[in-house]
């Protein structure tokens, strides 16, 4: 995988990028003024970032694996040490899929009836491969959603979830919490 140059990084025009990026030269960024990328942070091949309204959010030490997807209108938010596995998508509007409106972005609007809302990821959360998280959904500080699970409602802290619906099973440690105290104190010394 090759990463983009600090000239290439800076070129893309994001909202805020921070020091020690490091970015795939085959990731895809749309409206890059409305998406910031913290310190320490990865994105690997073929992700597509693309910000809405409500922006992207990407906190620090944040891995994006490869083939994942965030978009809508909603903000989308990456709290620090959390992180995607491959092909994860996240999705801060949807369509109605009830029949009662029409779908896809190529029809007027006022023949839709798309549903959006903020999408965040809470500090130490980790999302299991092929997981879908839906529109309006806050997943809790230090929890872990299982792999092809279905996120469409919030998930508490310190939990592990998974299932379509992804629904909370056992609780997770926390000793991740104490770990990360002793990395930040040796990082400093």
């Amino acid at each position: 995988m090759g990463f983009l140059s600090k000239e290439q990084l800076l070129s893309i025009g994001f909202k805020y990028l921070g020091k020690n990026v490091n970015i795939s030269d085959r990731a895809v960024f749309y409206n890059p003024g409305n998406i910031s990328i913290d310190d320490n942070s990865r994105i690997d091949d073929f992700c597509i970032l693309s910000a809405g309204e409500g922006g992207i959010q990407i906190g620090k030490y944040i891995h994006i694996a490869a083939y994942c997807s965030m978009q809508g209108s909603g903000k989308i938010t990456m709290e620090d040490f959390s992180g995607l596995s491959s092909r994860v998508a996240l999705y801060s509007s949807s369509d109605d899929y009830s029949g009662g409106a029409m779908t896809n972005p190529c029809v007027p609007k006022e023949y839709t009836n798309v549903i959006s809302g903020d999408i965040t990821i809470k500090k130490h959360t980790i999302i299991g491969v092929s997981s879908c998280i839906l529109p309006n959904v806050t997943i809790g500080e230090g929890s872990a959603i299982g792999a092809f699970s279905l996120v469409s409602k919030s998930i508490e802290d310190h939990v592990i979830a998974v299932g379509v619906p992804a629904k909370a099973k056992v609780p997770r440690k926390t000793t991740i919490f104490e770990l990360e105290k002793k990395f930040l104190a040796e990082k400093k010394e």
